[in-house]
């Protein structure tokens, strides 16, 4: 069986950590190959990791042809699809994922969007009833709903894409780091966020730890709302106008006092 390994589509995927790879090589070892590898023509899409197993300890495998795609972006979607929908893939390789998709989904709108229209379908169109089209699948909101996480995570694995060192990913795709720490870290310089990794869980957790307080501290404060200054305005006048009536009050007593005196004199 003739089976080519394209390494755009091996590397599209992040790969397995080490103890993974350690897990399915025994699980494969022990239960053989139930999955069968599916392949496009002679490509494989899905089960790089088990094909490499089976292969180097000679395991018997199955596969099956999936011959939908017409296109390199239509395997890559596909591949995202799958996934996405397993549940032992991580919130931050989930959100990774899904934002590939709307880089992709993106592309394609603007590819489409920038060829020419033959005549014919331009006119056909234009007499065709005007049907509102949906959306291209680029927004925050769904990126976050196909990764089942909240659109603030997406923005956070955003900023670590964007700055962070691949050692620092590393740590969050590990599970060392959290999502949230991580976005923290990646905005500290390359050198400090590689030495904090080297540091381990606790270094990392402080340097994000710092950040956090950094950035509170820069914050201005907080000004009261209109309508919150307007009462403790409306409070403080009240009071004072407590206070006034109590100092006549008084001062109506110490009167009385001194006409008893001089009386009594």
């Amino acid at each position: 069986m003739n089976i080519t390994i394209n390494e755009e589509l091996r590397s599209f995927i992040d790969p397995l950590t080490a103890n993974e790879y350690a897990a399915l090589e025994r699980s494969l070892l022990a239960e053989g190959c139930r999955d069968a590898l599916v392949l496009w023509n002679d490509v494989l899409i899905d089960g790089h990791n088990r094909y490499e197993i089976c292969q180097k300890h000679h395991i018997e495998f199955n596969t099956v042809q999936n011959a939908t795609f017409a296109t390199l972006d239509d395997v890559m979607l596909w591949m995202i699809d799958n996934h996405l929908a397993r549940r032992s893939v991580s919130d931050y390789q989930r959100g990774v994922l899904a934002l590939r998709k709307k880089d992709i989904v993106a592309a394609r709108v603007a590819q489409r969007a920038a060829e020419p229209e033959p005549k014919a379908a331009a006119q056909d169109a234009q007499d065709a009833p005007k049907v509102p089209e949906s959306p291209p699948w680029n927004t925050r909101e769904d990126v976050a709903k196909a990764a089942r996480v909240s659109s603030n995570t997406i923005s956070q694995i955003e900023r670590i894409q964007k700055a962070a060192t691949p050692q620092l990913v590393e740590a969050v795709r590990s599970g060392t780091i959290s999502i949230n720490a991580a976005a923290n870290v990646a905005s500290l310089p390359e050198s400090v966020q590689i030495a904090a990794v080297a540091g381990g869980r606790k270094e990392l957790q402080q340097a994000a730890r710092q950040v956090r307080e950094q950035k509170a501290a820069s914050r201005p404060p907080k000004e009261a709302p209109a309508d919150a200054e307007t009462e403790l305005r409306a409070q403080v006048a009240t009071l004072r106008g407590k206070v006034d009536a109590l100092s006549a009050e008084n001062q109506v007593l110490r009167e009385r006092l001194a006409a008893l005196g001089d009386s009594g004199a």
